[in-house]
């Protein structure tokens, strides 16, 4: 139990002994109200001066018990979990479902960084080193290279019987390849009519490249391709991903 809840106790118990005295004193004569007062004012003075000493006293022992205890070390910090996204797998970048290509007959004039195509035969034919380091799609406008990506059927190139023969050597050769063959909306009746006598399986590899230079970026259904936009220096093609 504490200490100074019983000082209080002690103290009634002393000023009772001292107020008795006085009364005594009183009945034998010796001294007057006056020396009965002054007999007891060192009693209230003394439970003054322990009230007083009493939290002093208090804080003395509470400043001892402070003292006597052992250092308090610091908590270890604890140890910070690692962001949920370090060590974590990236989610993979979304795909692409469209990219555009721009052709021309001079590679030069195509703004840079972007995918282009342009001629590996006939009187446009642009050599390799003109386009030295980029990623380029060739363009077959006779049916004479089946190394050639693409072929050009329209009027004054291949034509729509020659697309279907330019195609069978191309995947007869290259199994694996894709054949892509370009042409103009009223020539592509023409073109799939004599596609579609190849067997199947070369039937698949066939994608189509449709112009239809409408000035808005789209691909015209059943196209894989659609070239849009017809410039002075180049022209340009919106493709699916899978082109």
């Amino acid at each position: 139990m504490p200490r100074t809840p019983r000082l209080p106790d002690a103290l009634r118990g002393r000023g009772k002994k001292l107020a008795f005295a006085g009364a005594v004193a009183a009945l034998a004569g010796v001294g007057s109200g006056a020396a009965a007062l002054a007999t007891a004012t060192p009693a209230a003075a003394a439970v003054g001066h322990h009230a007083a000493a009493a939290p002093a006293a208090a804080s003395r022992h509470v400043a001892t018990v402070r003292d006597n205890r052992q250092p308090v070390r610091p908590a270890a910090p604890a140890h910070k979990a690692a962001p949920a996204h370090k060590g974590a797998p990236r989610p993979a970048a979304p795909k692409r479902s469209s990219y555009l290509i721009y052709d021309s007959v001079t590679p030069s004039a195509i703004p840079a960084h972007h995918e282009i195509a342009t001629y590996a035969t006939g009187g446009y034919a642009v050599s390799p080193a003109q386009v030295h380091g980029k990623k380029v799609l060739w363009i077959d406008t006779n049916g004479s290279d089946t190394k050639a990506a693409a072929l050009d059927v329209e009027p004054g190139d291949a034509t729509p019987q020659g697309a279907a023969t330019w195609a069978q050597h191309k995947l007869a050769s290259y199994p694996a390849s894709t054949a892509i063959i370009y042409t103009m909306r009223s020539e592509w009746p023409a073109a799939k009519a004599a596609v579609a006598a190849l067997p199947q399986h070369m039937r698949s590899h066939v994608k189509w490249w449709i112009a239809d230079p409408t000035g808005v970026a789209h691909i015209v259904p059943g196209a894989s391709a659609t070239q849009w936009f017809w410039g002075k220096n180049y022209d340009i093609t919106t493709a699916k991903a899978n082109f």
